[in-house]
């Protein structure tokens, strides 16, 4: 199978389904800002600290995957598609609580930086909340599982916390914010 089609040098491309919609559709933003954060990811788990939770990110990665391909879906498409759960969503929500149990207490907001690993779950975090709000706005016109919105929002707060694990792992210290009076 080739990599080109040159059905979409006109910029337009296919939804599953085989509608074609422009490149700037919602769906292709959302799902393309799912691939991002899975890319983003990626880059993340190269990380040494990071390495250490290769199994989990890997999961979280084969879950982005579920998500794009509804995003993907066109409007009433009846494909059979792979699904989360919400055990899925409870795995996120154990993992958050047991690194939360071994993290100092939040008491202010935080920069993020610090060290490579904290900065790049930062951005996955930004991007997460990105793919979050524009699954939001489909959801909106055209309903989806509620599961894949609690799926995003429950990530962006793992990955809040993980990059917080990032900073305790690297022994760097946390940065707060310091508001100018």
């Amino acid at each position: 199978m080739k990599i080109y089609t040159k059905k979409g040098d006109s910029g337009s491309t296919s939804l599953i389904g085989g509608t074609r919609v422009p490149k700037h559709h919602l769906r292709i933003e959302a799902y393309g800002t799912v691939d991002e954060l899975n890319s983003f990811l990626g880059l993340l788990s190269t990380q040494a600290p990071a390495q250490a939770y290769s199994a989990t990110l890997k999961s979280i990665q084969d879950k982005l995957f579920t998500i794009g391909s509804h995003l993907a879906m066109e409007e009433g498409g009846n494909m059979k598609l792979p699904t989360l759960i919400a055990a899925d969503v409870e795995e996120l929500e154990r993992s958050i609580d047991a690194q939360e149990a071994k993290l100092p207490e939040l008491r202010n907001f935080i920069l993020p930086g610090g060290h490579p690993a904290n900065a790049y779950a930062h951005v996955a975090r930004c991007v997460c909340r990105r793919a979050e709000r524009a699954a939001v706005r489909i959801h909106e016109e055209a309903p989806m599982d509620p599961i894949l919105l609690q799926y995003l929002n429950r990530l962006s707060d793992w990955l809040f916390v993980f990059a917080r694990t990032m900073t305790k792992d690297t022994a760097t210290e946390e940065v707060a914010w310091a508001p100018r009076a």
